[in-house]
């Protein structure tokens, strides 16, 4: 694909641009859960039909695969993934979500939308394509593994995929640049849950109780020196606790506390590793208290998002030729997960970042943050991209 192509579609996209942000902007304002993405989907399956883009719905519940293109001898897939987090939106937009406690903060609304103006570009180009495009609107990437069940129901067959593309918003660097790397780029992942539990008694007569309190404080602190002093320094992990619940008064040693937390690591041994050393530091340090600790894994395991090299090296220059060669930059691995990387098991996958920081427009707040607002001004770009890749490819 020449420079003066990229440009031409680049030029193309922006046209569209108002229309890929209002669809946005109803996304927005209706922030569903997992597979829960009943309103989501609608939308979706609207703009499908009004493009006259031939899709099929209920695909791991509320997931939609649509397609373009007659030539079944090729057939590439770009991914857009649809769902909201548990989040209650402080963002000052109009524009907010009408769903309390839900909130699009991790940008999946601007995928959908990018998705669906690639869609329209594409649609127009159908008797020109050199195979078959599947555009997959995913549920369930928040800790749902949706990218697994659409796997599962046969999004990669039928026809089979041969290359398969994804984009995530990217608050980390300035808007209308891009990034990620070849071979490894976001970690393996799973949650887990830790019950510990203790005989409860009065807060004034500790000695006639087995405090779990107190128990779960020091497997707390077990657990963190899993990583600095088990694991080798340069094999990459994390270790974090993001929640612990238990008790309801301040002079009650409670029977019950529970800890939640993940990890992370850029290898799925280390992070089964992990998992091992975690559920025994855990039994053991409750044991020693006179308590009990039951570990357990919570939802999918999500494997490591790898670039496929060959095909990392495609994407460069495709997207050096849309934002130009100073604005690609080769970023270091990061620890966040990605249920994209499912789909890395059929066929050679990339996965970007699109930056998205500016201050100007307020875009300044990280993923999953309450206040996180999007520059909807690189959309274009996304689209662009997802466009150029399905030319480059086929």
């Amino acid at each position: 694909m020449t420079t003066t192509a990229s440009a031409t579609t680049l030029s193309s996209t922006k046209e569209i641009e108002p229309w890929m942000i209002g669809i946005r902007r109803r996304l927005h304002q209706c922030p569903e859960l997992l597979y829960e993405l009943h309103e989501t989907s609608e939308i979706v399956c609207e703009e499908l039909s009004r493009l006259d883009i031939s899709f099929e719905s209920r695909i791991a519940e509320t997931g939609i695969v649509a397609t373009i293109g007659h030539d079944k001898s090729h057939c590439v897939m770009l991914r857009a993934d649809m769902d909201a987090l548990p989040i209650e939106e402080m963002a000052d937009v109009d524009f907010r979500s009408n769903n309390a406690g839900r909130m699009h903060a991790c940008g999946h609304d601007c995928h959908t939308a990018m998705l669906l103006g690639a869609a329209r570009i594409l649609k127009q180009q159908e008797s020109s394509l050199k195979g078959t495009v599947k555009l997959c609107f995913q549920p369930a990437e928040e800790g749902g593994a949706g990218a697994q069940r659409m796997c599962e129901e046969g999004v990669m067959q039928n026809p089979a995929v041969q290359k398969a593309f994804g984009i995530h918003v990217w608050p980390q660097i300035p808007s209308g640049q891009l990034t990620g790397r070849g071979g490894v780029f976001l970690a393996a992942t799973n949650a887990f849950e830790i019950k510990v539990a203790g005989k409860g008694g009065h807060a004034a007569l500790p000695h006639l109780a087995n405090d779990p309190v107190s128990s779960a404080a020091r497997i707390i602190t077990g657990i963190q020196t899993l990583i600095s002093r088990e694991q080798d320094p340069l094999e990459a992990g994390v270790v974090s606790i993001t929640a612990i619940n238990g008790g309801s008064t301040f002079n009650v040693i409670p029977a019950e506390v529970t800890i939640k937390g993940t990890i992370r690591s850029l290898s799925v041994a280390n992070k089964d590793h992990l998992k091992v050393r975690i559920s025994e530091v855990a039994r053991l340090l409750a044991e020693a208290d006179h308590c009990t600790a039951d570990f357990v894994t919570v939802g999918e395991d999500y494997p490591v998002t790898s670039n496929d090299p060959d095909l990392w090296n495609d994407v460069v220059e495709m997207g050096q030729r849309i934002v130009g060669k100073g604005n690609f930059p080769v970023c270091s691995p990061v620890m966040g997960g990605e249920d994209f990387s499912y789909y890395g098991a059929f066929a050679p996958t990339c996965f970007v970042g699109l930056g998205c920081y500016n201050e100007s427009t307020g875009s300044v707040h990280g993923l999953h943050h309450p206040q996180f607002t999007m520059d909807e001004s690189v959309f274009h770009i996304g689209a662009a991209l997802h466009v150029s890749f399905v030319n480059e490819q086929l």
